[in-house]
């Protein structure tokens, strides 16, 4: 999400031995839209990244999050509630990932899973401007958060399956980096706008730049604010066109009928969660990512509800830290795809998750009154500042450590089951993606304190460092 930078052209230089059929260079899906060039595809493809990453940025971190804790009033209230109601729509992902994955491998409905997943995304979305001051139905909120949520990370199981379908494998990296940064820059550009023009402050009903909230919104009402839910949604719904008209599944021979590709999608699933611990490459990734993932969302789901409630920033200030953290997350993003294309993903990911584990320590001793455990003042802008900058460490390194870790899931899986390897991906990253935010609600309300309570992260980035060293860079053949 970076501004005014550019994807170089050499990184969408990969059309050398595409994965794809012998003519897949010019393939001409049934004759309805012509030849679509590869390029056209990879940058197709991108764009489901930059329609996408509003969800994550707007809503799950940096704008609707902290609102919640000023509709709460209470900050431990506030992430204690975040945390169940997002752990409660992870479980539900880990349950239908790996089926549903599974299922696309063996029939021809991949895109229009992506189609029901994208309308479930934009109502999801759009349902949270309900969330009005003194009217305000927590549950409610959390059902439409949690319909916008699932959509997106279905959606984004089968799109992430068309990754090893737009090059070889030594361009997957770079393919894959410059997607990701190409997602923030598209975040960011949203968060920039709604913090310009939507978003009011709650002391003053202007936004950002002193004015008042486009469109006549009412700021009384937190219009401006709560319209960060329709933003996302109809910014998906536009921004998605590129990649509805470009993007084409390569054919699938084996594609079955779908009550038939039901039966056996189910059947080799359960042959293969039972066979994968013989894996062992496999099973120590799907593990390990399952945990670093899990810190990683939990940094990023409550470090804007943390900062609003330990340092008591605003909505407005906490947008002006997601634009630092999302700026660094697309260069490196970037700059971590070119690493993976030349070292592999595996040292870019434990680099990064041994980063994280040290920011994770450090947010703990940073407060209003104590900054590493030296003394403020209450009026101190050292604590600020500091939080700024491990901010600005937490998008590089998260930036990263994604798209090195989808690449290294596609090193790990079989070519013909890239879906349903997404779909077991998916459900490690949500199996135990309801312990971070549920461990973070506990230990939060626990101890009352919301310092204390993101201390799992810190063990969950460490067992995930642990299970890293029985990770084969290049697979289970080891090729």
């Amino acid at each position: 999400m970076h501004l005014g930078a550019r994807i170089p052209r050499n990184a969408l230089n990969i059309a050398k031995t595409p994965q794809w059929p012998k003519d897949a260079t010019h393939w001409n899906p049934g004759g309805r839209m012509g030849e679509i060039s590869i390029r056209k595809r990879i940058w197709g493809w991108f764009f489901f990244d930059w329609a996408s990453q509003p969800y994550n940025t707007l809503l799950l971190t940096f704008i609707f999050g902290p609102y919640i804790n000023e509709l709460l009033g209470d900050g431990s209230a506030a992430q204690t509630a975040w945390g169940y109601g997002i752990g409660a729509a992870g479980l539900a992902i880990a349950a239908l990932a790996p089926v549903l994955g599974a299922i696309a491998d063996r029939s021809s409905v991949h895109m229009r899973f992506i189609w029901l997943f994208s309308v479930m995304y934009v109502v999801g979305a759009a349902g949270l401007w309900l969330a009005a001051p003194g009217s305000f139905n927590l549950v409610l909120i959390m059902v439409f958060f949690a319909i916008g949520l699932i959509g997106m990370e279905f959606a984004t199981i089968f799109t992430n399956a068309l990754l090893p379908s737009l090059g070889a494998r030594g361009d997957l990296g770079r393919i894959s980096g410059s997607g990701w940064a190409f997602g923030y820059l598209g975040g960011l550009t949203a968060l920039i706008f709604m913090l310009l023009f939507l978003a009011e402050n709650a002391a003053t009903g202007t936004t950002l730049i002193g004015r008042e909230p486009l469109f006549g919104l009412d700021a009384a009402a937190r219009e401006g604010t709560r319209a960060v839910g329709p933003l996302a949604a109809i910014w998906y719904a536009v921004f998605m066109i590129p990649f509805f008209l470009w993007v084409r599944v390569p054919p699938n021979p084996r594609a079955l009928p779908m009550g038939r590709a039901v039966r056996k999608a189910l059947l080799d699933l359960m042959a293969s969660l039972k066979a994968l611990p013989q894996s062992r490459s496999l099973f120590a990734y799907l593990g390990s990512s399952m945990l670093y993932r899990d810190a990683l969302n939990g940094m990023y789901v409550f470090g804007g509800i943390y900062a609003s409630g330990v340092l008591g920033w605003s909505v407005t200030d906490v947008g002006i830290f997601g634009i630092l953290a999302v700026l660094s997350g697309a260069v490196f993003a970037w700059l971590g795809g070119r690493a993976d294309s030349s070292y592999g993903p595996k040292p870019v990911i434990v680099v990064n998750v041994a980063v994280l584990t040290l920011v994770g320590l450090a947010i703990i001793f940073v407060s209003r009154h104590s900054v590493l455990g030296i003394a403020v003042t209450s009026d101190s802008v050292l604590p600020d500042i500091v939080f700024y900058v491990l901010g600005v460490v937490i998008g590089a390194a998260g930036g990263a450590l994604q798209t090195a870790s989808r690449t290294m899931l596609v090193r790990q899986v079989e070519p013909g089951r890239i879906t349903e390897g997404f779909g077991l991906y998916a459900l490690a990253g949500k199996a135990t993606s309801f312990v971070a935010p549920l461990s973070i609600g506990v230990t939060t309300q626990i101890t009352g304190s919301q310092q204390l309570g993101i201390a799992p992260l810190i063990v969950l980035f460490l067992a995930g460092l642990i299970l890293l060293i029985w990770v084969n860079p290049n697979g289970e053949d080891g090729a």
